[in-house]
C-alpha cells in the first residue's frame, strides 16, 4: 500500500476503505510517511469530504493511535459529555456533579484551555489542594465509590489526532466537518465511556458561525458515535452571548457553586438541565426528558447536586471549604466596574470579543506555554434582553493590573443597547 495512492484516490473523489485509512493514521503516528503526503491527503480531504463510513474509519484509527481506556471496572452506564467550546462554559463543573447525583456514573477525562479562559482542569486548580493527576486504577475507584471524577487528558489517548491537528493548523485545512468530527469522537471513544452527550455551540462566540454547519457536524458526530455502537446525541445551543455571568476561572467556579446551589444564571442552569436530562435518559436512570429534567431540578433543590460536588472536590485533594466560602478562591487586586451610558435594551454581547477581553487580562491562553492568572475575568451584571437605565451596572473588570483602559473599552464596544428587547434562544436543535 502507497501514500501516493490514497492521496490521488481521494483527490479524485472516491472513498477510502478503512485499511487505507488505518494504514495512513499508523503510518503517520509511526513516523513513517513525511508532513507533506499527510498535508495533501488533508487538503483532498477538506475538497472531497468523506462518508460517513470513511469519517468512523478515521475515527476509530484515531482512538486506536494510543491507549484506549478501560472502564469495564466502573459499574453501571457511563456517559461522557463534550462541548465544542465557548465563552464562559462552565457546564462541566456543574453537569458533571448533578447528573452524579441521579446515579449515573461519569469517568470524565478534561483537558486544559487555549483561548478565553482556561479548560475545566484550570478551572478546577482555581480550588487549593485540587489535583487531577491521578492513576487510572484511583480514577475508577473514585468513580465507584463517588459517582464521579475528573482527570487531566492522558496524552497518550489519541495522539494521532494531535499530530494531525498540529498539520491541519498551518496547512489551512482546520474547518472541515469530518476531520473536525473524527478529532473529538476519536478522543471520547478512547475515553472508554458508553454514551455520548454533545454540545454543539453555535453563533459569533463559537467556532461554528451557521446553523447548516453546525448541524452538519453534529450530525456527522452522532452518526460516528452510533456507528461505532456509542449511542449519541446531540444538542446544539447558542453561544451568540456568553454563557452565564462569569468570564474567568476562579470566577466560572463561584459561578458553578452557585448554580449547583440553585442560585446561578438562567441560561446556564436551563443548559445544565437539557444536557444533564439526555445523560440521564441514556445513562438508564430516567424514563424519559421529562422526568430526567424533574429528577435533576430536585437534587438542586434538596442540596444533593451540591453534596456531590463536595464529595468530588474532597476526594480529590481540593479545599472544600470554598463551598461555603467563595472568597478562599483566588482573588484579583483591583476592580473597576463598567456602567450604561444610555437606557435601553442588552441587544448584543459580542461573545467573542468580550472572551478576548478576559483573556487579555490574562484569563486564557494564546499559546500553550501561557500561564494563566486564575483570578482574573469579568462578570457581567446584564444579559441579553434585559432592561437597563443609564447608570446601570453593566460589567465588573476583575484584575491584577491597574491599568485597564484598553480592555475597559473593549468591553464597552461590545456591549450592545438598543431601543428594542431581543429575546435569546438556548436550545436551536437536537440531533440524535
Amino acid at each position: 500500500m502507497r501514500m501516493y495512492d490514497i492521496i490521488e484516490k481521494k483527490r479524485d473523489g472516491y472513498a477510502l476503505t478503512k485499511e487505507e485509512i488505518r494504514f495512513f493514521v499508523d503510518s503517520y503516528t509511526d513516523g513513517k510517511i513525511p508532513d507533506y503526503q499527510v498535508s495533501a491527503l488533508l487538503m483532498a480531504i477538506y475538497f472531497q469530504g468523506m462518508t460517513d463510513e470513511e469519517s468512523a474509519a478515521l475515527t476509530m484509527a484515531m482512538a486506536h493511535s494510543g491507549v484506549w481506556l478501560d472502564l469495564s471496572e466502573i459499574a453501571g452506564t457511563k456517559v461522557d459529555k463534550h462541548s465544542t467550546g465557548g465563552v464562559g462554559d462552565t457546564t462541566t463543573l456543574i453537569l458533571i456533579p448533578l447528573v452524579a447525583s441521579i446515579g449515573v456514573p461519569i469517568p470524565k477525562m478534561s483537558g486544559r484551555g487555549l483561548g478565553h479562559t482556561g479548560g475545566t482542569i484550570d478551572k478546577l486548580e482555581s480550588i487549593a489542594g485540587f489535583h487531577v493527576e491521578i492513576s487510572e486504577a484511583r480514577f475508577k475507584q473514585l468513580v465507584n465509590e463517588n459517582g464521579l471524577s475528573i482527570i487531566g487528558q492522558s496524552e497518550q489517548l489519541a495522539p494521532a489526532d494531535k499530530l494531525l491537528y498540529s498539520l491541519r493548523d498551518v496547512t489551512a485545512t482546520v474547518n472541515s466537518i469530518p476531520l473536525i468530527a473524527s478529532s473529538i469522537m476519536s478522543k471520547k471513544i478512547a475515553s472508554g465511556a458508553d454514551k455520548i452527550v454533545l454540545d454543539v455551540k453555535l453563533g459569533q462566540g463559537a467556532f461554528m458561525k451557521q446553523l447548516p454547519d453546525a448541524q452538519a457536524l453534529a450530525r456527522t458526530m452522532v452518526g460516528i458515535g452510533n456507528k461505532v455502537g456509542k449511542e449519541t446525541v446531540a444538542l446544539i445551543t447558542n453561544m451568540d452571548q456568553p454563557l452565564g455571568r462569569a468570564i474567568g476561572n476562579a470566577l466560572e467556579v463561584k459561578e458553578a457553586i452557585a448554580t449547583l446551589k440553585g442560585q446561578g444564571p438562567s441560561d446556564i442552569t436551563e443548559l445544565v438541565i437539557k444536557l444533564g436530562a439526555h445523560m440521564a435518559v441514556l445513562g438508564e436512570k430516567a424514563k424519559d426528558i421529562p422526568h430526567a429534567e424533574a429528577l435533576l431540578r430536585e437534587n438542586i433543590k434538596n442540596g444533593k447536586a451540591i453534596e456531590y460536588f463536595s464529595r468530588f472536590v474532597e476526594a480529590q485533594g481540593g479545599n472544600v471549604a470554598v463551598i461555603d466560602q467563595v472568597d478562599l478562591l483566588p482573588q484579583a487586586a483591583y476592580t473597576y466596574d463598567l456602567t450604561a451610558k444610555t437606557s435601553g435594551y442588552i441587544s448584543e454581547l459580542v461573545a467573542h470579543e468580550l472572551g478576548c477581553a478576559a483573556m487579555l487580562l490574562g484569563a486564557g491562553r494564546r499559546s500553550k506555554e501561557d500561564e494563566i492568572d486564575l483570578a482574573v475575568g469579568l462578570y457581567l451584571h446584564k444579559k441579553v434582553g434585559d432592561q437597563v437605565e443609564a447608570g446601570d451596572m453593566l460589567c465588573t473588570i476583575y484584575a491584577n493590573d491597574e491599568d485597564v483602559s484598553d480592555i475597559q473599552r473593549l468591553i464597552e464596544k461590545n456591549i450592545v443597547i438598543s431601543n428594542e428587547q431581543v429575546k435569546p434562544t438556548l436550545l436551536l436543535d437536537l440531533i440524535k
